[in-house]
């Protein structure tokens, strides 16, 4: 029972995460601008994966996607195929989870295929988990990179200029959240597999045998004996031997009627 249960919420827990990757790889806001000592608030930006957007004071948004691959930054282009790569691996992770729950019968499936398949699927969600934590966390590195350097830029010279800066969005927490429940619900079906693999017992049989006064103990397949089969074998060549030594006794004595 405590098997079944570890297996279902580690199924429903990868779920979430996957359901979270998702979510944090459509949403725009992986970076969004800093109003801190911004005087300009009537014009608000932010930038996701795949688009940048500008919202106005008057509640007009423009969205514009990215046109071009070659000329995003390599590190940009990393995370997006991480994420991707994530999504991917949860997803086939999530099939085979399916498959492999063990209140669900298919045909005359084996609680050991049922075993195998479940720790492919807890492995699978686990290097997804890892996928979109490296993902979100490589892009966090990027914007606590380029808004240190713009810090250091506005406050150069005598002068104060005004740069825009970004800090993080809420798709990044999404990601960290939904790639942490990746990753445990993962766990939590490899720690299921165990409970579902068949116990495996070898005995034995240890036999004796009872002959005479002592007693012979065999690991090996044996024959039950009684002791007496010696006996008997001595006493069948002593007879055949006694009937040979009386068959040449008669011959070796002829009688008188061998000579008339």
């Amino acid at each position: 029972m405590s098997t079944t249960i570890c297996q279902v919420m580690g199924f429903v827990v990868s779920s979430l995460g996957f359901a979270g990757c998702i979510a944090a790889t459509g949403i725009d806001m992986w970076s969004t601008q800093d109003l801190y000592d911004n005087p300009v608030t009537a014009v608000f930006q932010y930038q996701g994966l795949w688009r940048s957007c500008v919202r106005q004071s008057s509640g007009f948004t423009e969205c514009r996607p990215y046109y071009t691959i070659l000329g995003l930054p390599a590190m940009f282009q990393a995370v997006r195929a991480l994420m991707i790569v994530g999504i991917v691996l949860g997803a086939i992770g999530l099939l085979v989870s399916i498959f492999a729950l063990k209140c669900i019968r298919i045909g005359n499936m084996e609680d050991s295929a049922k075993a195998n398949m479940t720790l492919t699927s807890g492995i699978m969600f686990i290097v997804a988990g890892l996928c979109a934590i490296a993902g979100v966390s490589v892009f966090a590195n990027m914007l606590v990179t380029n808004f240190w350097m713009s810090t250091a830029s506005m406050y150069q010279g005598s002068m104060q200029t005004i740069q825009t800066r970004y800090t993080f969005g809420s798709a990044l927490f999404v990601g960290w959240v939904a790639g942490g429940l990746s990753l445990v619900g993962g766990v939590m079906m490899c720690i299921a597999c165990r409970g579902l693999v068949p116990e495996e017992t070898n005995y034995r049989a240890v036999s004796y045998n009872a002959s005479g006064r002592n007693i012979s103990y065999k690991t090996t397949p044996y024959k039950a004996g009684t002791g007496y089969e010696s006996e008997a074998k001595s006493k069948k060549i002593s007879t055949y031997d006694d009937t040979a030594r009386s068959d040449d006794g008669k011959r070796s004595y002829p009688s008188k009627y061998d000579y008339v």
